[in-house]
């Protein structure tokens, strides 16, 4: 009887360890810590009150914050490219619901998946960051 059960916690535990099915290639980013709270009534920020905008904060995150605008929804995505050791051409920049490294790979992802865009040998998306509206702010956080 000892035996079936020491077999059965080496099942659970041979279950338990190992891969957590993330990718190895996939990181390069910090999980850093990010609240930040944007007012939408700033000119800084009136654009993402129309559909298929997007604006970069920088200071915050890895390599800055790109949030974007569908209409309905606001999405939120660390912009520092996730198949890339971060350097001075992968801080991604956004335009409309795309963003793009200014490498020499130009890899390119949708921001309102965050998948990558073009290059399907690309394995990583972009890191996501909670957003909720509150009144007239958005609040992202991880």
């Amino acid at each position: 009887m000892k035996v079936i059960y020491i077999l059965i916690c080496l099942v659970f535990l041979s279950a338990c360890s190992g891969n957590s099915g993330e990718d190895e290639n996939c990181k390069f980013l910090l999980d850093v810590n990010v609240h930040e709270t944007i007012n939408l009534s700033l000119p800084q920020y009136s654009q993402l009150q129309f559909a298929g905008n997007s604006i970069y904060i920088p200071n915050a995150g890895n390599a800055g914050i790109i949030i974007a605008s569908t209409g309905f929804d606001f999405y939120a995505w660390d912009a520092s490219d996730p198949n890339r050791v971060p350097s001075a051409c992968s801080t991604l920049v956004p335009s409309g619901l795309e963003a793009t490294s200014s490498c020499p790979d130009k890899n390119k992802y949708s921001l309102v998946t965050g998948a990558p865009l073009e290059n399907s040998s690309l394995r990583c998306s972009l890191k996501f960051y909670r957003v909720e509206k509150n009144g007239n702010n958005l609040l992202i956080f991880n």
